[in-house]
């Protein structure tokens, strides 16, 4: 049971500072879900998003900064699992693969009134808020615009036929309900020779 809000994290046995925002935390978690963003470069971003850094000054009086860069590559796959488990509220694994109901970049305007509404005031005015509190109202958020959306995408995943006002729904927000599809620079040069062709 965590009972505090982790703005820090073990990895390699040092602890480490972490940027603990829900902006930084969603930065993170569009990292992950970048086609165009190989292995290495991915774990390089978000550590560089993840760990926060800091400054220190020595006896001499020289300022030295520390940050991400300073660990050890071999601690790089702890530190990215550090990473995951932050951003997934304190959760280990991933639990399988489901369906892609929702898209943080696509719905967030979708999502930040309803969590506005469970929080009490605008998260996005707020110049800190921790990511699990973030995450904490997004969870208890209730009937709203963005529900329907996701149980619409959710029906539509899982084969069910949509009743008349949800297709009716489906139809007329079509930009809100269908996912975005984030196509590699490969495919999209592969798009474009076929609607040349």
């Amino acid at each position: 049971m965590f009972y505090d809000l982790p703005t820090s994290v073990e990895i390699g046995g040092a602890t480490w500072p972490i940027r603990s925002d829900f902006r930084a935390a969603i930065d993170m978690i569009q990292i992950m879900a970048d086609p165009e963003i190989d292995d290495r470069e991915r774990t390089l971003l978000l550590l560089e998003v993840f760990i926060d850094e800091w400054e220190e000054e020595r006896e001499d009086g020289e300022v030295v900064s520390h940050g991400w860069w300073e660990i050890s590559t071999s601690d790089y796959q702890e530190a990215v699992e550090r990473a995951f488990w932050f951003v997934g509220g304190g959760k280990e694994g991933g639990g399988g693969r489901k369906p892609k109901l929702m898209d943080w970049e696509q719905d967030f305007q979708l999502i930040v009134s309803p969590v506005n509404h469970v929080l009490g005031f605008e998260c996005r005015e707020a110049e800190y808020l921790h990511w699990w509190t973030f995450l904490g109202a997004y969870y208890d958020i209730g009937d709203c615009l963005f529900a329907q959306v996701v149980g619409i995408r959710k029906k539509k995943a899982k084969g069910v036929k949509l009743d008349k006002s949800d297709q009716a729904f489906a139809r007329e927000n079509a930009d809100l309900v269908n996912l975005k599809v984030k196509a590699t620079a490969t495919e999209e040069a592969v798009f474009d020779e076929w609607i040349r062709a």
